[in-house]
């Protein structure tokens, strides 16, 4: 397996079954070993997602979101430049998981982590490759409660097929798994105080990303 070294700056990539980019997103590298790849960015660093995606954010419709998929179902998008914004994140992704765990923060410190299910990674000579599946858990600081998040998007990419029955069956099981996580305190849940504390290094500049792609 390709491995990449501190500080370097990787790029990760959701790409659609058809072979497009649904979106790439500049990450520095933390820690790269046999367990799982940690990768970090501060506000600043290089993004392209759908340009429906960045309307949606402008506007704060969330409904606009919608057509993204919409969209996606067709394969007809078009991705827009942006930088990432406001926290600074910290993700944790084992390659065989169907999830990456993240964290975000603010000046104050750890703001919530944030399970993000996605397809197992496949590296590439710039960074990994994934497909977000839409569904995600919001988990507060101290690891007491959390939230489902997005559900009604995940029922409508079911509904348009963007998410298959054998990928819903993946995510499924990857629920369990995470929740579990949270409960035993493994994988980076086992270092929750070193997480909380984690800042991101200022002697490294924002990542960017390394070439752009017709869209």
């Amino acid at each position: 397996m390709r491995s990449f070294e501190r500080g370097q700056a990787v790029v990760r990539r959701d790409v659609h079954h058809s072979g497009r980019v649904w979106s790439e997103h500049a990450l520095r590298v933390v820690s790269d070993t046999g367990q799982a790849l940690v990768a970090a960015c501060p506000p600043g660093a290089e993004t392209r997602r759908p340009a429906l995606y960045a309307k949606a954010r402008a506007d704060g419709d969330r409904s606009v979101r919608i057509e993204a998929f919409d969209a996606m179902s067709k394969g007809q998008w078009q991705l827009a430049y942006g930088v990432w914004q406001e926290t600074e994140l910290l993700l944790w992704k084992p390659a065989s998981a169907w999830f990456s765990v993240n964290a975000f923060y603010t000046p104050a410190g750890l703001r919530n982590w944030y399970i993000n299910f996605e397809h197992p990674t496949r590296r590439t000579a710039d960074g990994f490759d994934t497909f977000d599946l839409v569904v995600d858990l919001v988990v507060d600081p101290d690891l007491s409660t959390f939230t489902w998040k997005d559900e009604d998007e995940y029922s409508h990419v079911r509904r348009l097929g963007i998410v298959t029955d054998t990928e819903h069956r993946a995510v499924d099981a990857a629920r369990a798994q995470a929740l579990s996580m949270i409960e035993e305190r493994s994988g980076p849940f086992a270092d929750a105080v070193a997480w909380a504390g984690w800042r991101w290094n200022p002697a490294w500049p924002a990542p960017s990303l390394s070439r752009r792609p017709d869209c």
